[in-house]
């Protein structure tokens, strides 16, 4: 039988107008305003739709198998399903159940329509017997990467108010985006505008102020019930904004996009691996001319000196040099702990006085990139110090560029910046480096992304020879490091 966990969690239309036109039902269940929510019963797997009444737990309940959808209006559904009941008494019969349902603009007619088509697709693969067991319904690309447990808590996480306070705060950040929006309002006046990863709903809220013709902001985590309110709180934007619960990969829009708006960036541009549902969305919604916000990005690295920083890794790991913790020879464990320590990214905001290079960077562009081509990347390292020191790592930061008819507009957060809550990422060496003003460093920094959304980072740095002989160009000296993105060491303090 094919498993819940198998299927797109749900879809949810938070403003539909509802009522049961059954006859003999329509005493007992009054309509009414609320939701309406698709999804896959808990005990049987099968599709169906629930009409949830507002403050009321109560829910009326189509099951997709056999119903029907009829459209009465622009923005008016009849869903009809066939249904048995038992009444006391009563021989059991067959009867219809129909349930009149008001969507408030058409742009969510449509979407509702697809959703109702695409939920009775899945109920019928779901529940189709065949000579040898039921047909298993594919998971969603993005199920197929990630682990469920990392896709739960990550949407857990999003979910919560305090940390879109966290990302709205980000004055830079969300200044940015209000600039890079209102400055560029041709490219969205008169547009269909998708929201990728829409969270508190800011950005749609931006791209209507900018006038756009209709918003679709799609979120996957329960923050939409919170995007809801606000967006029902601002009504002269919200009506041009419809949003959608669920994943990019998963839901249906009724037209294509004329620009696709998101932030789907992460510690080092790529933590999170949201980026890769920023391309897809381009590749399913987004019309042959359209626009992205932002457009490209870029990785930028530079090789650091910081003794200070090397010094505070370093002692982390002394507590296993201890002889005698209550009788207990700890220093079998230091070896591990050291390394331990340098295998955490370090997450801080630094001087850039420490870099010892003019920086390099690695350039995604997002219009036409493929999502594969963020599975790994592959990035050669060169560099010539600027002064004699040790090289204790490799410093690494990223803007994003909103390529915009008006203006172009960047979001930055290189070091002596204004601060973002993204801050500078630094991967430590444990065994630094010793270079002369004038020497070439080389290297490669490697990344490979995981199931739990994010990526091991392999370095290399070497320091190629200097002075006499240099045209022959040998290596000196080699350091190498295996750090876990998602698994940083936050230095804020």
């Amino acid at each position: 039988m094919a498993s819940a966990d198998m299927f797109p969690s749900a879809d949810m239309f938070p403003n539909v107008s509802f009522s049961d036109v059954n006859a003999a039902a329509a005493s007992q269940e009054a309509g009414g305003g609320g939701k309406a929510v698709f999804g896959l019963d808990a005990a049987s797997g099968a599709a169906r739709l629930s009409f949830v009444s507002t403050g009321d737990d109560q829910a009326m309940e189509i099951y997709l198998s056999d119903a029907q959808i009829f459209k009465l209006g622009r923005t008016e559904w009849l869903c009809v399903s066939g249904e048995t009941e038992a009444k006391p008494g009563v021989e059991e019969k067959l009867f219809s159940r129909a349930i009149k349902a008001v969507l408030r603009t058409e742009a969510e007619s449509k979407a509702f329509s697809l959703a109702f088509q695409r939920w009775k697709q899945l109920g019928r693969k779901a529940g189709e017997p065949l000579e040898n067991g039921s047909i298993m319904v594919p998971k969603s690309k993005f199920d197929t990467k990630i682990e469920a447990s990392s896709a739960q808590m990550y949407f857990h996480y999003y979910g919560q108010l305090l940390h879109q306070q966290n990302m709205l705060q980000d004055f830079v950040r969300t200044g940015t985006y209000y600039a890079a929006v209102m400055e560029n309002r041709s490219d969205f006046e008169g547009r269909v505008v998708v929201d990728v990863g829409a969270g508190s709903g800011i950005l749609s809220l931006f791209a209507a102020q900018a006038g756009a013709k209709h918003v679709y902001a799609v979120e996957a985590s329960e923050m939409v019930e919170h995007a809801q309110r606000l967006i029902s709180g601002n009504p002269s934007l919200g009506q041009r904004i419809t949003i959608i619960k669920g994943k990019v990969e998963e839901v249906e829009l009724p037209e294509k996009a004329d620009i696709l708006i998101s932030e789907p960036m992460g510690t080092l541009l790529v933590n999170e691996r949201m980026l890769e549902s920023y391309v897809i969305a381009r590749d399913r919604f987004l019309a042959p001319d359209g626009k992205m916000f932002p457009t490209t990005g870029r990785i930028h690295m530079a090789p650091f000196s910081d003794e200070y920083l090397y010094v505070e890794m370093a002692n982390k790991a002394l507590f296993w040099q201890q002889h005698n913790f209550f009788g207990v020879d700890l220093t079998p464990l230091h070896s591990s702990a050291f390394d331990g320590y340098f295998s955490q990214p370090v997450v801080d905001a630094f001087d850039p006085r420490l870099l010892i290079s003019p920086p390099t960077y690695h350039t995604l562009d997002f219009t036409k990139m493929k999502e594969e081509d963020l599975y790994e990347m592959d990035i050669p390292l060169s560099f010539v110090s600027t002064v004699g020191t040790r090289v204790h790592g490799l410093a690494c930061w990223f803007d994003v560029l909103f390529d915009g008819s008006t203006v172009q507009r960047w979001l930055t957060t290189a070091p002596g910046s204004p601060t973002t809550h993204w801050y500078q990422l630094r991967c430590v060496l444990a065994q630094p480096l010793y270079v002369m003003a004038g020497q070439e460093i080389t290297g490669r920094l490697h990344l490979v992304a995981h199931s739990a959304q994010s990526y091991t980072i392999y370095l290399t740095l070497s320091a190629k020879m200097w002075g006499v002989g240099a045209e022959q160009g040998g290596i000196l000296q080699t350091s190498t490091a295996k750090l876990e993105l998602k698994e940083p060491y936050y230095r804020l303090s």
